[in-house]
């Protein structure tokens, strides 16, 4: 063991220096520039702030308010289907209703067709957690351990696919459009895919591998909401079907507010739809699934096109309308400020 006077320095030797290095990072002498704030430069930095801001925000008004947009309410239109699903026992019948509107002009470029639900709160803590992402991501894994529960397994020990209240509660409505011309229905065509993110499509959400989505499913059952398992989703499109479906991927994307709107088919535009929606008569037939009465919701089907700047949403140039006329208004007052004290100063320097 070594004495601890071994530890001292010994006499003559120099003991070690705690100072920092004789360097110009050390000892703060780096090259700064500290900005000389002038009157001249302080209001020129608030007047262009202001002007920027306007600017902007007086564009994205007029691009927002340059969307065409028609909302139509369909809670009262379908008040029978409504009631028809408030008993549970007419959970696996079928109720349809239809819903007539006019387009007086025509609707021009890419058209959007969403639904929309009020008084719907996604927002919950519980909620929200209710889900197993490594599920989504086609993995093997225990969902009695995830948040899923109640959601999660059947009494008899078989487990939901997908597990968990989001799931659920998908909504599940099959919204049709028809347009009149000369005395005849044309469906419109809508597209089924492309409705959502491609980091969703292609990284969130995998189906479990195997030969058959059907085989990858087996041993599981469909959540007690849905009238389909999650590998027949979409019969038309085999590859949209399980994790992978649109319409399923856009509902786990929760909503903050109670009131939202959710992306369900975009035009396809051939044929007399080349151009947009025509103007005329048309129809919602809709299949009544998704039931809204007891928490006093209401449904909606929003037919939208999108500008530059995105869909019907004026908050963000309502935003910078505000930022840039306090800006405005704030360099009126330093300047004014200004005025008034080098007014004062020079009377006192007269005196």
């Amino acid at each position: 063991m070594k004495n601890k006077t071994s530890f001292l320095p010994r006499e003559g030797e120099a003991q070690p220096s705690r100072c920092p290095d004789n360097s110009a990072f050390k000892q703060q002498r780096l090259p700064a520039w500290k900005p000389q704030l002038t009157i001249a430069s302080v209001l020129s930095s608030f007047f262009l702030t202001g002007a920027f801001c306007l600017t902007v925000g007086v564009c994205l008004v007029l691009s927002a308010n340059s969307v065409r947009e028609i909302q139509i309410d369909y809670s009262d239109k379908c008040s029978d289907c409504s009631k028809f699903r408030e008993n549970s026992s007419n959970w696996n019948k079928e109720c349809h209703c239809s819903v007539n509107f006019t387009l007086k002009e025509d609707i021009l470029g890419d058209v959007f067709m969403y639904y929309g639900l009020q008084n719907f709160y996604q927002n919950h803590r519980r909620y929200v957690m209710s889900r197993s992402d490594a599920q989504l991501l086609g993995r093997n894994v225990n969902i009695q351990r995830s948040y899923c529960a109640p959601f999660s397994t059947y009494r008899n020990g078989t487990p939901m696919a997908p597990c968990g209240a989001i799931a659920n509660s998908m909504f599940n409505d099959t919204i049709d459009l028809f347009y009149s011309r000369n005395s005849s229905l044309i469906q419109v065509p809508l597209l089924r895919t492309g409705n959502s993110w491609w980091t969703d499509k292609n990284v969130k959400f995998r189906n479990p591998e195997s030969y058959n989505l059907s085989s990858a499913f087996a041993g599981t059952a469909r959540p007690p909401y849905w009238q389909k398992p999650a590998y027949l989703l979409d019969e038309e499109d085999e590859r949209n079907n399980g994790y992978v479906n649109d319409d399923f991927i856009v509902w786990m994307r929760v909503s903050a507010f109670a009131t939202f709107r959710n992306l369900y088919r975009r035009l396809r535009r051939v044929r007399h739809f080349a151009e947009g929606l025509p103007a005329g008569n048309y129809t919602f037939w809709i299949s009544y699934n998704f039931p809204v009465a007891r928490f006093k919701g209401r449904k909606h089907v929003i037919l939208s096109t999108v500008v530059w700047s995105g869909g019907s949403n004026p908050f963000l140039g309502i935003a910078y309308l505000v930022s840039g006329t306090a800006a405005t208004l704030t360099g009126f007052v330093i300047t004014g400020i200004h005025l008034k004290l080098r007014k004062k100063k020079t009377y006192f320097q007269r005196q």
